[in-house]
């Protein structure tokens, strides 16, 4: 029986200056509301919680296993994530060290999400040249699966001391932390992550149809590797934000969102966006998720006819969205759309028929 379709959230921690006052937010006042909305999602039973890692002025998340700890301790189910660890540029001892404490404190719920980063600052941060940014990550993620599949670890690579049988303690509660790798659309990366068998995450910013070819190569790598197919997993992340109206979703959010593109993507750093674009990204063909729960489970579903994915990470806390309006957004996608979706997906399940059958006909058409 196949596990169902899960629904999280996560944030980077970003505090863009408000849109209606122009004052940065306080990065104190920040964590504590993440750790609030944490709770929220917990209690309305969404699955998955994650925060992301920057080491930037316009962010208050460096240390995501520090302020997931926080988070554990206030929540009693939901799963605890990075969304991503920057592994180029850790030490994967620490990494599982740090991700094993969480595991133990919050009762076998951690996981980490090893990314190489989106941005760069922490290369010269943390003292790596940025000329080896894909052997970083390759060396240091075959340490991190090292030690996480074995108590004692034996290992060389180019990019620090060795380890001659070492041994990292305490262990985690399960067995072994699940770890994912997030991508941002480069080949090379799915094809990494296929022939590792590690469950791998989308992060959809552009057209959504254009990743479909990605999550075909992950399994089909995947399989020539000699991975069990229903062990391969997909997750896809996108931006968020939900009303009971789409009308009301995007006047509401349109703001914010734009001040979110303006100040975080460098392409269009200090340019408003455009309201015609915002409509649309946010259309039903688009990578932005906001209006009604109805539109945004249309959405998932016909990225998971797609994609195939059985996890769905909503990003919260754009462009200084005040936290009324989060909280709103998170209750529906929590009470409307993950009973939607996953109802909508069980019925194919259940007839033996693939979700795509069951929208166009036996023979494809509708």
């Amino acid at each position: 029986m196949t596990s169902p379709f899960e629904i999280g959230l996560f944030t980077f921690g970003e505090i863009t200056a408000d849109p209606a006052t122009g004052r940065p937010l306080d990065p104190a006042v920040r964590l504590r509301e993440f750790i609030d909305l944490a709770v929220l999602a917990d209690q309305a039973g969404l699955d998955v919680f994650g925060v992301g890692e920057h080491h930037r002025p316009d962010f208050a998340i460096a240390s995501p296993p520090v302020v997931l700890a926080a988070i554990a301790q206030a929540t009693s189910h939901i799963r605890l994530t990075s969304t991503v660890t920057v592994l180029s540029t850790a030490d994967p001892v620490k990494v599982f060290e740090d991700f094993t404490a969480l595991d133990l404190l919050s009762g076998g719920r951690a996981e980490i999400a090893a990314g190489r980063g989106a941005y760069t600052e922490s290369f010269p941060l943390f003292g790596h040249d940025l000329a080896d940014y894909d052997s970083l990550f390759d060396e240091k993620l075959e340490l991190l699966l090292q030690l996480n599949r074995h108590e004692k670890a034996t290992w060389s690579g180019r990019h620090r001391p060795p380890l001659q049988d070492a041994g990292v303690y305490p262990r985690p509660v399960q067995k072994q932390l699940p770890v994912w790798v997030a991508v941002g659309g480069t080949p090379a990366s799915v094809v990494r992550t296929g022939r590792h068998g590690l469950p791998l995450y989308l992060a959809i910013l552009g057209a959504p149809a254009r990743f479909a070819p990605l999550a075909e190569l992950y399994r089909r790598t995947a399989t020539q590797h000699g991975v069990d197919p229903g062990s391969t997993r997909i997750g896809v992340t996108s931006h968020f934000y939900a009303e009971p109206t789409s009308q009301g979703a995007r006047e509401t959010f349109y703001p914010y969102y734009s001040s979110y593109i303006s100040d975080n993507m460098p392409s269009a750093r200090g340019h408003a966006l455009p309201r015609e674009a915002f409509e649309e990204w946010a259309g039903p063909r688009g990578a932005l998720f906001a209006g009604s729960p109805a539109e945004i489970v249309d959405k998932i579903l016909w990225e998971h006819e797609l994609l195939g994915h059985d996890r769905f990470l909503a990003q919260i806390g754009l462009g200084g969205l005040p936290f009324a309006a989060t909280a709103q957004s998170i209750e529906l996608l929590a009470t409307e759309v993950l009973p939607a979706v996953r109802q909508a997906l069980a019925r194919p399940a259940a007839t033996g028929r693939t979700a795509r059958e069951t929208t166009e006909g036996p023979g494809g058409a509708p």
